[in-house]
């Protein structure tokens, strides 16, 4: 007997392109061709964004709600509004703590499966917490919420849940267990020879090139240590100097937008290094930027998972990371070296350096490593629909 499709809501901020984000639109394109699920988001910024249209043109309803506390009582007429006509038989909040507020005030209406998704680094509830003693109080009293409503708790790494307070592997209400994000293999697995010559020709780069790939939001400060850094986009900027300095082939696309992209790109010119270290904003294509690139350099402060170093390692591209992410992001260990955050900026350079002097990884081999993974979207996703249609 075929399975009914189950109804689920996705709570998010905006459909961006974060990490959460890409993985459910990557969720949503996979159950639209297998009819698994019906999907729908709610965004509880109230506002539109990228992947909107798309997710409508697969079915999915998206519901723009603003969640505030001057428009609670609104926020809560409309939400169990929009549940009791859903019929959605899981809630899937991928908004940390405040999630036990949603449920909270969602209370009485169904569903029955409610799942809180931590996501972030715990980096941005501290910056939350130094700001007031009120958003202290109310990622407490949010946490509690979902202690006491949430049927699951998921979270990127093991890692994260232990830091936002839940011990992986509890079987007691909620259940908590690590749901990695997944992706569709084949945007980066693919051979790499004409996404190589387009990119290098795109910037002017000559074919010898040592092509580094920073993928990521650029930082709020131009410091290397930060309470609010995230990324460490600065870190970066300067790791990749170093190398250039050590060898004229090196250059680096650091791709994504932040508060910073002016004062970095400044800060290049200074250097003399306009044409090498370029910085050309939101990229769509970061899957074929990825199979042009040499290596991915990714000196995280804090992550909660990492997924760019999981498809870059899909892509065959070698990975140096920062010990700072989670374990869990090495998937092909061959391709994955980390160094401590602290490290001189000269041992950097030389690792990243060393790393591009070495042959190309089988892309063969990283289809298998992470088809058998739970980064693969197929186990992904069938992990999220086992838990929708679990017992509450």
């Amino acid at each position: 007997m075929t399975k009914r499709p189950i109804r689920v809501l996705q709570i998010v901020d905006t459909l961006s392109m974060g990490g959460a984000e890409t993985w459910l639109m990557e969720v949503l394109r996979l159950w639209a061709r297998t009819g698994a699920a019906q999907m729908d988001f709610l965004c509880t910024s109230g506002n539109r964004s990228i992947f909107d249209d798309e997710a409508k043109q697969l079915g999915a309803k998206i519901h723009y709600l603003r969640f505030s506390r001057s428009q609670l009582l609104r926020f809560a007429r409309e939400f169990r509004r929009i549940l009791r006509q859903g019929r959605y038989r899981a809630i899937h909040d991928h908004q940390d703590y405040a999630s036990g507020w949603h449920f909270f005030l969602g209370a009485g209406v169904p569903p029955s499966i409610r799942v809180t998704h931590v996501h972030n680094p715990w980096l941005h509830i501290e910056a939350n917490y130094a700001i007031s003693s009120s958003r202290r109080l109310a990622a407490a009293g949010g946490k509690a919420l979902v202690e006491a409503l949430a049927t699951h708790v998921c979270g990127t790494s093991t890692e994260i849940l232990r830091q936002y307070g839940f011990q992986p592997g509890r079987s007691r209400r909620p259940q908590v267990a690590v749901v990695h994000c997944g992706f569709d293999i084949d945007r980066f697995n693919a051979p790499r020879e004409t996404d190589r010559a387009q990119v290098l020709a795109e910037f002017g780069w000559p074919a010898n090139t040592k092509l580094v790939l920073f993928a990521g939001r650029l930082d709020l400060a131009l410091e290397f240590v930060h309470p609010q850094n995230h990324k460490n986009s600065w870190l970066a900027l300067n790791i990749v100097r170093e190398a250039a300095a050590r060898d004229p082939a090196v250059s680096l696309i650091m791709a994504g937008e932040g508060p910073s992209r002016t004062a970095l790109t400044e800060a290049i010119g200074g250097w003399g290094l306009a044409e090498r270290l370029r910085l050309p904003g939101i990229r769509q294509d970061v899957p074929a930027l990825m199979r042009a690139a040499d290596v991915l350099l990714f000196p995280s402060a804090q992550e909660g998972l990492g997924m760019v170093s999981v498809e870059a390692q899909a892509a065959g591209l070698p990975v140096l990371a920062s010990q700072a992410v989670p374990r869990e992001a090495v998937v092909i260990a061959d391709l994955y070296e980390a160094l401590p955050l602290d490290a001189p900026l000269e041992t950097w350079a030389e690792r990243l350096i060393s790393i591009m002097d070495r042959p190309r990884f089988d892309t063969a081999a990283c289809r298998v490593a992470i088809e058998s993974s739970g980064f693969s979207i197929a186990n992904s996703a069938r992990k999220l629909e086992a838990i929708y249609r679990s017992s509450a």
